[in-house]
């Protein structure tokens, strides 16, 4: 089996396996979107609070 001929079967392959895939709805990946994006920027939010108040410690320790 020649090399074009491999490649032409990986194709038809990867072709047949993703027919096979149960992809969701629209509604489901916009969901599941603003989930990961709101997870996002609470846990963006919280580090930076926690960033904030251990600077002003760290400040108060070291230069007071």
């Amino acid at each position: 089996m020649g090399n074009l001929e491999k490649i032409k079967n990986y194709f038809k392959e990867v072709k047949v396996e993703m027919s096979k895939v149960e992809w969701p709805s629209k509604d489901t990946t916009v969901k599941y979107t603003l989930i990961v994006i709101g997870v996002s920027a609470t846990t963006a939010v919280f580090l930076s609070v926690l960033d904030y108040f251990f600077g002003l410690g760290l400040d108060i320790f070291l230069f007071r």
